[in-house]
């Protein structure tokens, strides 16, 4: 047989070879280092036996591939070790992952000091040097070989692959697990790790299953590059905004409230009503949008006739009727919409006797246009709401303002024409992109045209045409726009394409942050229409769109952007007066009542009898964008001595000074760095 290597070159062998094998023949150095191979195109284990003609690329840690089977071997390590201390343990499932691997085990809860002993348990386990084999067993006797090992998630596990499935074992030692690999050949191979953390986890993520612990760790081959990751972990973990917006007063969490709805203390709100008056003023003022305020619930009837009942009812919170009068008005409305004649159809339906909290605005948004007749002269109609809506997220899903179950977002409907829909999408993207440059956070996102999925038409309202037709137009706007996307099928919501913005939070997750959609249907179903020049009516289409996104989310994301050193204007204070002693709090307090006078207004006076030393380092460490530190001299001459956690000690300034330069940061919303930090001061116009 001719095996083509990765360089082209070929290697002729008369028999049957594993690849393990024809790794040792090329390089001893490779085949030490390998960790799977990669078989026309398919990745696979170093055990597979080679016997036909096949391009053969010979992976080590370098690669994913080869990364994830040296991360997963690491957690098959891990459960034999888990496993040795803890017999009473279950194993359940042990991925790798993009940062390192997981376990999820039936046990109590973990301390430190038990990953700590499961460590040195590993490392015993690793000395030893065990090979891995691998085997594979008919249904029955793979269910019974668990059975007797007492191990039921695994039985469940097997019992739910398909009939014809290959169901394949991975044995060390003692220690046999349910995988379909690929694995390195020996234990040893592993050279550097670290079990991170333990946390709770629910079987199969279900909220209704067992909460198990889950175990978290990471490899690498060289002691120095898991030392750089471990630093690396160390560091996001000062800008997690879980921890940080508690430790900011930002926000906080209550049990009896319920997971998914923060509260959040007198620093959050004051941040969000930033954010908020500032995405206002904006769309009101500069971008031609009109205001409105719907309720934050409706009846059922308002969802189905878009279809957002059947496609969102599963995450809505539902609430009852008050009264039976309610639910023959709503049964009434309902066949006339859907021409139900027979009304006791209605009334037994248990989907009817609800209201739901809006998990969404257009519906609401829709009435607003419909008030009052539209003619082309009225369009486009541009409406904007900051919306609060709900979502009943899976309890394994909440992560402190990320995944929350109420959120606030900048929401907005455009109604156009259809030689208008291309210009206005274009000005949806601009909005959104200059909201992320305003925030300094534009570099961190990527853009994905999230489309239908043709093997599922059943999911999506219209037609594989209307559909090709829709996303045909999103492509072509991008394209002009020159706008870098990646296209994903599937990410669209049931009534149209979608651009999505996203970004990863500081642990890697993406999720996303804005999303701009074109909807071609649900002006129909609405009956939405405008009088044309022509004098007939048409159906116009909507943009779904928010500008800056939710607010939860981005205050999220700016926390862990800027280590919670958020820029000056988004503060929720900005200056501290610190005056050196009692005599000069009269100084102090005109100082205060000076930059009040010019808009400064996020300003406190410390007159505490602390020294200015302590002072100045609380200051610092509650990331006081600016202390004016008043003594004999300031208060003589009308000055202050001007410290910034962007440049230390700034000297002594007048106080106009001061007060003309941070006013124009403010106002330009500047976003001002370290001055040892690679990048320069930046601001923006708004």
């Amino acid at each position: 047989m001719i095996i083509t290597l990765k360089d082209g070159s070929k290697k002729e062998y008369a028999e049957a070879m594993r690849a393990i094998d024809i790794a040792k023949d090329i390089s001893e150095g490779l085949a030490r280092a390998a960790c799977v191979a990669e078989i026309d195109g398919e990745v696979c284990d170093l055990r597979t036996v080679v016997d036909r003609d096949c391009e053969l690329n010979i992976l080590t840690f370098d690669s994913e591939a080869g990364k994830h089977a040296y991360r997963h071997t690491c957690s098959h390590v891990m459960a034999q070790a888990v496993k040795n201390l803890f017999p009473e343990a279950k194993l359940t499932i042990g991925p790798s992952i993009d940062s390192g691997f997981y376990y999820d085990f039936d046990l109590r809860a973990l301390s430190r000091e038990d990953l700590d002993a499961i460590e040195a348990e590993m490392k015993k386990i690793i000395k030893k040097g065990e090979e891995l084999t691998y085997f594979t067993l008919p249904r029955e006797e793979a269910i019974r070989l668990m059975e007797e090992r007492d191990e039921p998630y695994k039985v469940e596990l097997i019992e739910d692959l398909p009939e014809n499935e290959t169901i394949s074992f991975y044995q060390q030692g003692d220690f046999i697990e349910l995988c379909a690999g690929p694995h390195l050949m020996n234990t040893k191979q592993i050279k550097a790790f670290k079990l991170t953390s333990s946390s709770g986890a629910y079987w199969r993520g279900d909220e209704h299953n067992k909460m198990l612990t889950r175990i978290y760790g990471t490899a690498y081959t060289k002691k120095a590059d898991l030392e750089e990751y471990l630093e690396y972990l160390a560091e996001i973990k000062n800008r997690d905004h879980n921890r940080l917006g508690r430790d900011m007063d930002i926000f906080t969490t209550v049990d009896v409230v319920g997971q998914g709805l923060p509260l959040f203390m007198p620093n959050g709100t004051k941040i969000i009503q930033k954010l908020q008056r500032w995405i206002e003023d904006l769309e009101d003022y500069e971008w031609g949008y009109v205001r409105t305020r719907t309720p934050l619930m409706a009846k059922s009837a308002l969802y189905k006739i878009s279809d957002h009942w059947y496609h969102y009812k599963d995450g809505m919170f539902l609430l009852g009727y008050e009264s039976m009068d309610d639910l023959k008005n709503d049964a009434n409305a309902e066949r006339e919409i859907h021409g139900v004649q027979d009304i006791s159809l209605i009334e037994n339906d248990p989907d009817r006797n609800v209201f739901a909290l809006r998990p969404m605005t257009c519906p609401f948004q829709y009435y607003v246009y419909k008030a009052r007749p539209k003619s082309y002269r009225d369009l486009p109609y541009r409406m904007s709401e900051t919306s609060t809506i709900f979502r009943n997220e899976d309890s394994g899903e909440m992560h402190g303002l990320t995944r929350v179950r109420q959120f606030t977002i900048s929401e907005g409907h455009l109604v156009c024409t259809p030689e208008q829909i291309d210009e206005e999408f274009k000005g949806c993207v601009r909005l959104a992109r200059h909201c992320l440059q305003t925030l300094g956070l534009e570099e961190d996102v990527t853009y994905r045209m999230s489309k239908w999925d043709p093997e599922n038409p059943d999911k999506y309202l219209g037609t594989a045409e209307e559909w090709d037709r829709v996303e045909g137009l999103m492509r072509n706007i991008l394209d002009e726009i020159g706008l870098d996307y990646v296209e994903e099928a599937g990410e669209a919501a049931f009534y149209g394409p979608k651009l999505d913005i996203q970004a990863k939070n500081i642990y890697g997750k993406e999720d996303t942050m804005i999303t701009i959609q074109l909807d071609m249907f649900l002006s129909e179903r609405y009956d939405m229409y405008y009088v044309d020049k022509d004098g007939e009516k048409k159906r116009p289409y909507i943009i779904h769109r928010t500008s800056m996104g939710c607010y939860e989310r981005t205050l999220a994301w700016l926390i862990e952007k800027y280590a919670g050193n958020l820029p000056t204007w988004l503060c929720p204070e900005q200056v501290r007066i610190l005056p050196i002693s009692d005599r000069f709090h009269d100084y102090a307090e005109e100082v205060a009542v000076e930059l009040r006078r010019n808009g400064i207004r996020d300003i406190t006076v410390d007159q505490t009898s602390e020294r200015i030393g302590y002072k100045i380092r609380k200051a610092q460490t509650e990331r006081i964008p600016y202390m004016l530190v008043i003594g004999q001299k300031e208060a003589e001459e009308n000055l202050v001595s001007v410290r910034s956690r962007y440049a230390g000690d700034e000297g002594s300034k007048s106080l106009k000074e001061f007060i003309d330069a941070l006013s124009e940061e403010i106002r330009t919303k500047a976003i001002r760095r370290k001055v040892d930090d690679k990048e320069s001061d930046h601001s923006k116009e708004n």
